[in-house]
């Protein structure tokens, strides 16, 4: 029977057309695509719901029956050998075929926006796209995508791109730059996906099973609560934040500064624009939470309605209450937030609107635009919000405000649903990730990045699956007196997992940040380096991963001897002949003081000053000034060991 008779016979007996559609291979194996050698491949598609279906991988076949989803997955043995293959997909309904499909190494690059950042936005783009043709690189970007349970596949299209001017300078600079050299070298297909998501923390990308093994496994719990019944969860959440600023402030409930009976010293909002463009100059600069509110009248009529309160962009995040009752949080990209107001919550008469917004970098404020701030209830009323409204610089700004798990920027496995769930099982060579910027205030960064690295490596089947994690560049005031810092914290957690892992390494960036750009555009670099470890761990070749490694510290009379790992050649400095950016610490907090060093071969001897040394610390500032290099022309970076007596 032909697919015309099919199709007939469909009609005739009332079944949907679209029920006997061809059968379709999913976009990750469509045009250009690059299938992982030496890898068991599954190949994906649709179908119809119980068609046998047909897949041809080279000389190849496997015969699958799709499934009531109307899904299919077809299996091969690994394929050794690079180079161009054919791939098909027939059934009864028809055919579809792959065109220019290669068989070589698949990489996935992740993180948030120094990974996100394309070839256009980085140094020497336009020099670097125009010589970029090349017919076995290929590229695909994911599209952004929050999903509250795992996607099976990808909601918004994905396809890969042959590399050249075109296609390269809207991808992943990083990602593009490492594919590039590992062509070079290795003279095989590249693939190399990105799935990216700018200010994202790292609990968006952890699964299920990586949220529980970070101890967050109540968060999968609440988001899970959210997809079902949205209004209990926001009651949940928003019970969290509240506590959680009882907790950090001391308020007694009842007199935070959300209720309408509290005193604050209210100003005029002068427009609706970001802060930082008004006359105040204490907001000037200012990167913290503000309080805004507004009173509004509304007739015994409108008080028995439900209704949305909009309020245009809020930057960064956003809480809202009306009468000391909590709305909820819209800590989320969109640029319109929006609050849902129940029934009972309006009464006739005064009513209070209290908006706190938390900037956590750059601008912040309400963006408007002015004319969408409005109350719109239920029976067509609507009040408009666009004047009125004051505002009070918050008298303190407690540190990491708990996130609603449904949220993009930092959600529970929001991301990993509809971002890397759907890779399925697709094989890969190995995984870069950088990301970290936006878990500076919080602790646990290495167990929370070591679990996500677990489960990762679970879903694509590969437990040795190679991870290079790319250190947090330079970035803020540069440091003149030794002190605490979130991004060393951060650059620590990073180094210490990828020497706990056992297939991950990591890459120093230390050197390649600015003070001014918390996205430096010297990505060139970072991609050579990403390809140097991925040749280590993916390849096996014999030169060091990481560069210069911590390996000991020990007291030896009125010096201590910090040892080296993985020097290439000998230790060196730059513009000088000490090593600058060590620090002696005690046990205590603020007992760390800067640290002469002369270097000597692979160790660096620094000179005690008499007071007790339990610790060393190097570049442990957010933008901290090095001068420690190896032949490899690879820095020393941020760590924190304990010396030993």
């Amino acid at each position: 029977m032909n697919r015309t008779v099919l199709w007939l016979t469909a009609g005739m007996l009332g079944l949907p057309i679209t029920a006997m559609a061809a059968p379709q291979l999913d976009l990750l194996y469509g045009d250009h695509a690059v299938i992982q050698r030496g890898r068991p491949v599954s190949i994906t598609g649709s179908a119809t719901s119980g068609e046998t279906v047909t897949v041809k991988l080279g000389e190849k076949s496997a015969a699958v029956v799709s499934d009531g989803a109307g899904r299919f997955t077809a299996r091969f043995d690994p394929i050794s050998a690079a180079g161009p293959i054919a791939l098909s997909v027939e059934s009864a309904t028809g055919k579809a075929a792959s065109e220019d499909v290669r068989i070589g190494d698949v990489f996935l690059c992740s993180g948030q926006s120094n990974m996100e950042m394309p070839v256009r936005g980085a140094q020497d783009a336009f020099g670097q796209a125009f010589s970029s043709a090349d017919p076995d690189l290929r590229l695909m970007t994911i599209e952004k995508k929050v999903s509250y349970a795992p996607d099976e596949t990808f909601a918004r299209p994905a396809a890969w791109q042959v590399a050249g001017p075109q296609s390269v300078m809207d991808f992943s600079a990083n990602c593009y730059y490492m594919a590039k050299e590992l062509r070079k070298s290795e003279g095989v297909p590249i693939g190399a996906i990105n799935s990216s998501w700018g200010g994202t923390q790292i609990s968006p990308w952890m699964g299920e099973r990586a949220q529980a093994a970070a101890g967050l496994g109540a968060r999968s719990e609440l988001l899970r609560l959210y997809s079902h019944d949205p209004g209990a969860a926001a009651l949940v959440a928003n019970g969290i934040w509240e506590t959680w600023w009882r907790q950090n402030t001391g308020d007694k409930t009842g007199s935070e500064p959300w209720q309408p009976q509290t005193q604050l010293t209210w100003k005029p909002v002068p427009a609706i624009s970001v802060w930082q463009k008004w006359s105040d100059p204490a907001l000037a600069s200012y990167v913290g939470m503000v309080w805004f509110r507004r009173d509004i009248d509304v007739s015994a009529a409108d008080a028995g309605q439900a209704a949305v309160l909009s309020l245009g962009g809020l930057d960064d995040l956003g809480m809202a209450w009306i009468n000391g009752k909590s709305l909820g949080n819209t800590a989320d990209t969109g640029p319109m937030k929006a609050f849902t107001v129940p029934k009972g919550i309006l009464k006739p008469g005064r009513n209070v609107i209290i908006v706190n917004i938390n900037n956590t970098y750059a601008d912040g404020g309400m963006r408007g635009p002015a004319d969408a701030m409005k109350l719109a209830l239920d029976n067509g009323h609507a009040l408009p919000l666009a004047e009125g409204w004051l505002y009070s610089i918050a008298r303190q700004t407690p540190k990491n405000p708990p996130h609603t798990p449904w949220e993009d920027m930092g959600g529970a496995g929001t991301a990993y649903n509809g971002m890397i769930a759907p890779l399925g099982a697709y094989g890969l060579k190995g995984v870069a990730w950088y990301q970290g910027e936006s878990d500076t205030d919080f602790p646990g960064y290495e167990k929370r990045l070591s679990a996500m690295a677990t489960d990762w490596r679970r879903q694509f089947a590969q437990p040795d699956l190679p991870f290079v994690i790319i250190e947090l560049s330079g970035y803020g005031p540069p440091a003149v007196t030794p002190g605490e810092s979130g991004w060393a914290n951060v650059r620590d957690a990073q180094r210490r997992m990828t020497e706990n892992d056992g297939h991950a390494a990591f890459v120093s960036t230390i050197d390649l940040g600015d003070p001014l750009d918390i996205h430096p555009g010297e990505k060139h670099e970072v991609g050579r380096r990403m390809a140097r470890a991925m040749r280590a761990l993916a390849y096996g070749a014999a030169t060091p991963a990481s560069g210069p490694r911590i390996a000991t510290a020990t007291l030896n009379g009125n010096e201590v001897i910090v040892r080296f790992t993985d020097v290439t050649g000998v230790l060196n400095t730059r513009s000088s002949h000490v090593a600058i950016g060590f620090e002696l610490c005690g046990d205590a907090p603020d007992t760390c003081r800067y640290a002469t060093g002369v270097v000597d071969g692979a160790n660096v001897r620094l000179s005690g000053d008499g007071q007790p040394v339990t610790r060393v610390r190097y570049a442990w500032a957010d933008y901290p000034v090095v001068n420690l290099f190896d032949a490899a022309q690879l820095p020393v970076s941020t760590f924190e060991t304990p010396v030993a007596k």
